[in-house]
């Protein structure tokens, strides 16, 4: 099977082991990154893969005119577009009151309004070819309990939203909509930005240091691989390999962390939804009267 798919944020990370993958697989790729002189790979890529691969500058964060112009013209280098993969991102971390709503701003701007532009300006190429979309969450949408990933975390909550809508909005064009959670992965970029510290409040000086030095440790200690996560995103979106003769998924989780913290934040779910199932039901017209304590 010879698709042609649009991956965003491939200089680094996760999209740079999936346009290796992809490629090794025989498909076309569009390959885009904010620099063009940003390098694709640290190992070159072999000769018959090149003729497969063309790169695109592109920012997702351009607007949606600007955007659609540069995806028509990457749906015109092979006339159709059957795959693309929303995986472009930034990391920022810091308190909440610190940072404000211009720190989670800037992190929804790339992670949830630069996916969502690029998803729509996609969508008509999608439909057409009856492809495939896939947008890369991640376990921080559940593993909220943490100082200073509140950024990070709302706007991978509402990817898994939005993802979780557009697939069923889809469904009636055939276009199937993969759900990509990954707990920590050995990858470039993710913490490379600086706790933000530029509006600091005493109050929180200790939590504060501690939090930086704590997510500055991170880097190099995941124990997710990166090129197995994309192998395995390849085989789902090609139907071959490990996802050979298995149901489309929805959601992937991928890694132990991811997987346990899911787990995890269902069960604390349901131990509170059993605690105050029956006075959450007792608020409708027709219900019983709750019984409330009298002031004296």
């Amino acid at each position: 099977m010879l698709t042609s798919s649009i991956s965003k944020g491939t200089s680094t990370g996760f999209g740079r082991r999936l346009v290796r993958s992809a490629l090794q697989r025989g498909d076309c790729v569009i390959a885009t990154v904010r620099s063009l002189e940003a390098d694709l790979d640290d190992e070159p890529l072999p000769e018959e893969f090149e003729k497969n691969l063309r790169r695109i500058q592109l920012d997702v964060t351009e607007g949606e005119e600007c955007l659609k112009a540069k995806v028509d013209e990457a749906a015109a280098i092979w006339g159709r577009i059957d795959v693309l993969v929303n995986n472009a991102g930034q990391g920022l971390v810091g308190l909440s009151e610190e940072g404000g709503s211009s720190l989670y701003r800037r992190t929804f701007n790339v992670n949830v309004f630069g996916l969502i532009d690029m998803t729509t300006v996609t969508l008509p190429w999608i439909r057409e070819s009856q492809g495939c979309i896939v947008n890369v969450g991640s376990r921080s949408a559940w593993k909220t309990e943490l100082v200073g990933v509140g950024p990070y975390s709302a706007s991978k909550a509402a990817v898994h939203a939005f993802t979780e809508t557009l697939a069923t909005e889809l469904a009636q064009f055939n276009v199937r909509v993969l759900l990509v959670a990954p707990g920590a992965f050995r990858t470039e970029g993710i913490h490379s930005r600086p706790f933000f510290q530029d509006r600091p409040i005493a109050a929180y000086d200790n939590v504060r240091e501690t939090t930086a030095q704590r997510f500055a440790s991170i880097t190099g200690t995941q124990k997710g691989d990166p090129v197995r996560a994309m192998e395995l995103v390849v085989d789902i979106v090609r139907g071959e390999g490990t996802a050979e003769h298995k149901p489309w998924p929805s959601h992937l989780i991928l890694g132990d962390d991811a997987i346990a913290d899911v787990k995890a934040k269902s069960s604390k779910l349901m131990a509170t939804l059993e605690k105050w199932e029956s006075t959450g039901r007792a608020v409708s017209f027709d219900s019983s009267p709750v019984k409330s304590r009298s002031v004296s």
